[in-house]
């Protein structure tokens, strides 16, 4: 009775643990560590540039563990995408001569309904359309917006279509 109360009063989510909310508490304000993200997320991610981020519903980049999410250029989630653990969006590449700076590019945007799988690596000026599905260790290096499908490999192919419309009546149950 008590953890409910403490979740609705501060708007915790069901899927995650009590302890993940004190770990990020401590190391977001304690040590500093993602200080600036106003969202809760795992204390091994890190998130840089979270000003540069739009995110749809229920949607946290950076709550799995070992994501790394850097958005110069910006990146934008729809609702109800899933990232896995340790997956890297990479919004800007470093100048070849100086590290120290940042090319400009497209924005990153992921659709919604989407699934990131563990260890995958989304590039920068990939547009992903809603319910697309990437497969674990790929690395996404090409834009895929017709969305509806499955991709995976290094670089990153469709290995399978999905039923638009099965897709949707499952967006129209969850919205």
């Amino acid at each position: 009775m008590i953890k409910k109360n403490i979740r609705r009063i501060f708007h915790l989510r069901k899927e995650k643990r009590l302890n993940f909310y004190i770990a990020n508490f401590f190391f977001k304000h304690i040590l500093r560590q993602n200080a600036d993200v106003n969202w809760a997320i795992h204390y091994t991610s890190i998130v840089l540039y979270p000003q540069n981020i739009i995110r749809g519903k229920n949607v946290f980049p950076g709550d799995s563990p070992g994501n790394y999410i850097q958005a110069f250029n910006g990146i934008s989630i729809g609702d109800f995408t899933n990232i896995g653990p340790n997956v890297g969006i990479i919004s800007a590449n470093h100048d070849l001569m100086n590290n120290g700076l940042h090319t400009k590019a497209t924005p990153i945007s992921i659709g919604k309904f989407c699934w990131i799988g563990m260890n995958a690596v989304i590039l920068p000026s990939v547009q992903l359309g809603d319910f697309t599905i990437v497969g674990a260790g790929s690395v996404v290096s090409k834009s895929f917006s017709e969305g509806y499908c499955v991709i995976a490999g290094n670089p990153a192919k469709i290995i399978k279509h999905l039923d638009k419309e099965v897709c949707d009546q499952f967006s129209k149950s969850k919205l």
